[in-house]
């Protein structure tokens, strides 16, 4: 043990490395404790309610426990409080290079602030976006969302750019969900026995569910809505649990149309072409007799 001192003495730079990571391992160890105990608690509160809210709050406060972990470390020992104080409290061209270098980050951490407070969508609501992506959103953090599109493949969108996105939400305030479905139908077709057929079909399928706040359990009406190059448009809104893929009641319900049609003797119109070959011989036989095409 005297050996030992002696050595610290001789050497101080050696000892201040030993408290270093002494102090570095039990605030690893305690931090680990720390962020158990806060995913238990957090866990616990997303069962209760799992909104977008405390998803961010959560990411700030794991982000702010790191921090002051890394903070406490480098500032307990002479040598790296000076890397401490350049890291922490710094000078004012280290903050601008700093601040320069940091924009995207900044820019995500304000807009999923905005994303929290102003709630255009919740965790398990059904959006659309601008650029096509469509999915249901699972998780926000400091940086990003995470919507999960087909299956299990995950879009991970920074929230800067989220935030200037035109967001189409299908679940907004409602308990249930909903997707405008459109059938085309060859025009000799009775619109009224379309219509009737289409309805019946929807019904049919078990994961359909009554039109929000209808009385007597509604469904949407169907709607002859345009007329198209072959076809007559119809458009109706299936709404349906929100715990089912949209992906799968789109499928049931294309299915189930596309079957009760065929057994109605109603045609589901396709485009074609005509293709005239041209014979020159002919075309000039023509032409002598002054005939045109």
């Amino acid at each position: 043990m005297e050996e030992l001192q002696g050595l610290f003495k001789t050497y101080p730079t050696l000892w201040q490395a030993v408290k270093l990571a002494v102090i570095a391992a039990f605030t690893i160890i305690l931090l680990v404790f720390v962020l158990r105990i806060e995913k238990r608690v957090t866990r616990k509160l997303l069962e209760k309610k799992n909104n977008i809210n405390l998803r961010f709050v959560n990411s700030i406060v794991r982000f702010a426990l790191i921090l002051l972990a890394v903070q406490w470390v480098v500032m307990s020992s002479p040598l790296t409080q000076p890397f401490g104080r350049i890291l922490f409290q710094g000078t004012a061209i280290i903050g601008a290079i700093a601040g320069f270098a940091a924009q995207p980050v900044i820019a995500d951490l304000i807009c999923g602030l905005m994303i929290s407070a102003t709630k255009p969508f919740d965790i398990g609501d059904r959006i659309e976006l601008d650029d096509g992506t469509s999915g249901v959103v699972k998780d926000i953090t400091l940086r990003h969302v995470v919507v999960q599109t087909i299956d299990t493949v995950q879009a991970v969108i920074p929230n800067s750019r989220l935030n200037g996105m035109i967001i189409t939400n299908m679940s907004y305030h409602t308990a249930i969900r909903s997707v405008h479905m459109r059938f085309n139908v060859a025009y000799p077709t009775d619109v009224e026995r379309a219509k009737a057929v289409i309805q019946s079909a929807v019904r049919e399928s078990a994961y359909t569910l009554p039109r929000a706040g209808e009385e007597g359990g509604a469904y949407s009406p169907v709607y002859f809505i345009a007329y198209a190059d072959s076809s007559l448009v119809m458009a109706t809104t299936v709404y349906y649990s929100p715990g089912h893929p949209t992906e799968t009641v789109k499928d049931d319900i294309n299915t189930r149309v596309k079957r009760a049609l065929d057994e109605s003797g109603i045609e589901i119109p396709y485009n074609y072409v005509n293709v005239v070959m041209s014979d020159p011989a002919r075309d000039e036989a023509k032409g002598a007799m002054g005939i045109r095409n």
